[in-house]
């Protein structure tokens, strides 16, 4: 009945841009390799060491083994409330831990004038990201030791959302303010293949360029306003609508009509991880 009821920071086809962002970064990690490459053919193997002056001696360089690194894709691509920081664990044999929290958010519903559902105040927005992987880095792809070049590994990574919003309703059964309070629960286990540059043995960029993996999803919305059954469904109707056009991959994952009966919904399906990080060694 209504083409669209709201306005986002997110495109009505997800998909689409999507896969234009994962061809973005495959050409930058491509550039970058390229550009790794012609240093590599450049500078001789022994490690680099710097030149005391005073001592007349020289020393190695500090291997060192931790990093801390911001995601930037997040907040320009789903919410600027949607804040990560990771810190990474360098292991011997070329392994690493990686371990990220932050505040997650999806974009503030924002009413479009219509003659049937409105937001009339977002009440409350509480929300938080914690996720973890293991790397390993391949040594037989890699010219240096961890955390540059190629990785692979296991991630986990869980998404909580709790948003209080007043929404004004002018439908067939109810005109009136409904009060409803949205939570959204994500958990993702999955795979993932990446690239990490290290540039001046400081600055790190973080490429997760692949990460395929099995999701749950745990939708529920509570009503803080009395309505009859008929009511609820109306709403819940208008509510789903709104989900499927602005979080990424719901249309797949709530099957028709279950969220609109119950207000709530639990499943697994596929899901995917992707992610540019920068950061700084130390």
């Amino acid at each position: 009945m209504y083409n669209s009821l709201f306005k986002t920071g997110i495109k009505n086809n997800n998909m689409f841009s999507y896969l234009k962002y994962f061809g973005f970064i495959m050409v930058f990690a491509l550039c970058f390799a390229n550009y790794s490459g012609a240093q590599n053919d450049t500078i001789t193997t022994p490690p680099a060491m710097s030149f005391d002056k005073e001592l007349n001696t020289t020393r190695p360089k500090k291997n060192l083994k931790n990093t801390l690194l911001i995601n930037a894709t997040n907040p320009l691509l789903i919410s600027s409330q949607f804040f990560t920081v990771t810190y990474e664990r360098v292991f011997p044999n070329n392994q690493s831990f990686t371990v990220s929290l932050g505040s997650f958010s999806i974009p503030r519903f924002i009413s479009v004038n219509t003659d049937s559902l409105g937001i009339k105040s977002n009440k409350s927005d509480k929300g938080f990201h914690f996720s973890g992987d293991y790397r390993f880095y391949l040594k037989k792809l890699n010219s240096f030791d961890a955390p540059r070049g190629v990785y692979i590994g296991p991630y986990y990574a869980y998404n909580h959302l709790q948003r209080g919003t007043t929404w004004f309703l002018d439908g067939e059964t109810f005109n009136g303010d409904i009060d409803a309070d949205l939570r959204l629960n994500i958990h993702t286990y999955g795979f993932q293949l990446g690239y990490q540059f290290v540039f001046w043995n400081r600055l790190a960029v973080d490429l997760i360029l692949f990460g395929p993996g099995f999701g749950n999803y745990s939708i529920k919305a509570g009503l803080q306003t009395t309505l009859t059954p008929e009511q609820e469904n109306e709403f819940f109707r208008r509510l789903n609508e709104f989900l499927q056009e602005n979080i990424p991959g719901f249309e797949q994952v709530i099957k028709p009509g279950e969220f609109n009966r119950k207000g709530s919904f639990d499943t697994w399906t596929v899901g995917y991880r992707y992610a540019i990080k920068v950061g700084f060694r130390f």
